[in-house]
């Protein structure tokens, strides 16, 4: 079993940034042994692939909504992964959540993950 905590979300204006952490915890975790990703869900829609670390920290993947405003990486010795988020837009207000699988690389879809933190509120105010 893996336990998965974001923190980092708060209220921005347009054009800043924030970076996002998701810890991971468990009994005999070994850290590398999984991929990762973040998810975003806003109000009245459906849960989005953000991006996707693969087990050593690359590669990585991206929603075109975001290709070259965010950076995903990861710490496997801290068992964190971050999610620099720059020049944010209004669009970018959602819960962020981060996931993570023992599966295979690159996934996209939300259903594919096993394991789902309980998500960080953005906001970006315009």
């Amino acid at each position: 079993q893996v336990q998965l905590v974001e923190s980092g979300g708060g209220l921005v204006q347009a054009g800043g940034s924030l970076r996002l952490s998701c810890v991971a915890s468990g009994r005999s975790l070994r850290f590398s042994d999984y991929v990762v990703a973040w998810f975003r869900q806003a109000p009245g829609k459906e849960r989005e692939f953000v991006s996707h670390v693969s087990w050593t920290g690359a590669p990585t993947y991206y929603a075109d909504s975001v290709k070259g405003r965010f950076t995903i990486s990861r710490e496997n010795a801290k068992n964190t992964v971050y999610l620099q988020m720059n020049t944010l837009k209004p669009d970018d207000t959602a819960v962020y959540y981060c996931a993570a699988n023992q599966g295979a690389d690159g996934l996209r879809s939300s259903t594919q993950y096993n394991y789902w933190g309980q998500g960080t509120q953005v906001t970006v105010s315009s």
